[in-house]
């Protein structure tokens, strides 16, 4: 069996067919954005998850302008390709994919392996940032259908209907805040929403190489803990990065009609009086 939106993801040979493609616009998202100055791909542009795509003083994203300023100083048409990839196996390429998607621009894909299988296969990587003539760039309304806020979350939790956590084990049992070896901040509560069921985001991928597991291998996953894809979903994580790389391979991958991004993740709920917590 194979992926059921195979179009939203590219190979790296893909990429270097494309680099001088005039309507194909490449964009690197990591954790770690010193990556990007260290060497990218050519012709890549840098969009940071935290300083370009978040509201400076809001939890929140950017406005619909903002992000419209954003997409037409990197010279993005509403027609261009946008291909995304990053470090962590492409989390932060799936949470910029995720927002160029909620609004509203459906040419986008991933690519399959991101800066670490670029590096293995010793394709080029540049210093040099390009910079490309500026577009008038027209964003739709946010598309709320694909994000879920945390009173959609209690109410799918009350419900008992699919929740997913996408977290390390120990962040689902409540015996850490954050993910291994990192600071452990961010949330007052250990623990996860009730009914929720632990998938951690990094059984989607292959450890050697950071591609996505096979459409049997990720069908197998999910269905084993109860997920099908004819049901209404919601993933989260901690801030909706890694939750955002399930999201991508939930509707994409396996063609899940109905799944949803919980971007306010465990840092809003570990965080919010009277929420219930299981661990």
């Amino acid at each position: 069996m194979s992926y059921v939106h195979p179009e939203y993801l590219v190979e790296t040979d893909w990429v270097a067919q494309h680099l001088n493609d005039p309507n194909v616009r490449i964009i690197e998202s990591d954790e770690d954005p010193l990556l990007y100055a260290m060497g990218h791909i050519p012709g890549a542009v840098q969009v940071d998850w935290f300083s370009t795509l978040q509201h400076p003083l809001r939890r929140d994203f950017l406005t619909k302008e903002q992000f419209e300023e954003v997409a037409s100083s990197l010279g993005i048409t509403n027609d261009t390709t946008v291909v995304f990839y990053g470090d962590k196996s492409n989390w932060f390429a799936c949470y910029a994919l995720w927002l160029f998607q909620y609004y509203g621009h459906q040419n986008v894909r991933i690519m399959n392996g991101g800066r670490l299988k670029w590096e293995k296969e010793n394709r080029p990587l540049v210093k040099e940032v390009p910079s490309y003539a500026r577009t008038t760039y027209r964003a739709r309304e946010a598309d709320k259908s694909i994000r879920a806020f945390r009173d959609e979350v209690l109410v799918q939790s009350n419900a008992r209907k699919p929740l997913v956590d996408v977290r390390s084990p120990k962040e689902y049992s409540g015996e850490l805040l954050h993910m291994p070896s990192y600071p452990q901040e961010g949330a007052t509560r250990g623990g996860h929403i009730p009914g929720a069921v632990s998938i951690p985001w990094a059984t989607a991928v292959n450890e050697a190489d950071s591609t996505f597991k096979s459409a049997d291998e990720l069908r197998a996953l999910y269905e084993g803990k109860g997920i099908k894809s004819d049901e209404e979903v919601i993933a989260y994580c901690r801030i909706g990065e890694r939750s955002s790389h399930t999201w991508f391979v939930l509707k994409y991958l396996l063609g899940f009609a109905n799944v949803r991004n919980y971007d306010g993740s465990w840092t809003e709920w570990g965080n919010l009086v009277g929420a219930p917590i299981e661990r």
